[in-house]
């Protein structure tokens, strides 16, 4: 892995990842323990994850994993109390976790829509509110919001996955208004299709391999290293005065 800035003021903070065992929430964890973080992430991938942590056993801090499954918010509550216990206040919130499983309009059922809120919108309100009184303890704190391009292309094929990442902005700037004043900054940052090693097994194809080329200002391609160094530039006193605000990281696509 290579970080193209070091930020000191993230030495030995606080951090809470959702998503942090696999694809870019794996690049979150390990940037921010490289940086000298004390990182707890949540995930159900326990192998993943577990690898993971072993991997940086040369980091100042070890992440601390925790197995959650955020459509239970008891235990999402839980596992930040547990955080907070090892770590002290958390003053970094990363709301990494989504799942973009693809599906039918005409095939949602209310079962199914309300598992997709639960998985990619509900967890990113209650682990705000679980998390700002620490940081109001703090004295200030960062959160970041992930969101999506897929709406800002008008891509079809998951439309309740759409929906969801869609209001994350929604939530950010109510955020920033309602605790800007105490120091806490909110934005959201939206990655473009960026290349996991799911969404390679699963979504990328030539055909679509082909659109990125045709969709992107940028050649290449864009990487869970690159996500993650726009969420430390929005953690760290580097971004002291954004807030409210939507990053975007798609190569110029949108």
């Amino acid at each position: 892995m290579t970080q193209n800035a070091i930020y000191p003021d993230l030495q030995g903070r606080s951090v809470f990842i959702t998503g942090g065992g696999s694809g870019i929430g794996a690049s979150l964890t390990e940037s921010f323990a490289r940086q000298g973080a004390k990182v707890a992430f949540v995930d159900i991938a326990d192998a993943e994850s577990q690898a993971l942590v072993e991997r940086l056993g040369d980091v100042p801090h070890r992440p601390l994993f925790i197995h959650c499954d955020i459509r239970d918010i008891k235990a999402l509550r839980d596992s930040i109390e547990q955080a907070r216990q090892a770590h002290g206040d958390i003053t970094v919130l990363l709301n990494n976790a989504a799942n973009d499983q693809r599906h039918k309009t005409e095939d949602v059922t209310p079962e199914y829509y309300d598992e997709r809120i639960a998985i990619n919108q509900r967890p990113m309100f209650f682990t705000a509110q679980a998390i700002i009184p620490q940081m109001q303890r703090a004295g200030g704190g960062a959160i970041v919001n992930f969101g999506s391009i897929s709406w800002k292309l008008k891509q079809g094929g998951m439309a309740a996955y759409t929906m969801a990442k869609a209001s994350t902005q929604g939530l950010t700037r109510s955020l920033a208004h309602d605790y800007g004043k105490q120091n806490i900054r909110v934005n959201t940052l939206v990655p473009g299709w960026v290349m996991t090693e799911r969404q390679l097994k699963l979504w990328v194809t030539p055909e679509s391999a082909k659109e990125i080329e045709a969709g992107q200002c940028l050649a290449g391609r864009v990487t869970p290293q690159h996500i993650a160094d726009m969420a430390l530039f929005l953690s760290s006193a580097a971004s002291s005065m954004c807030s409210a605000q939507e990053f975007v990281v798609d190569g110029g696509w949108t």
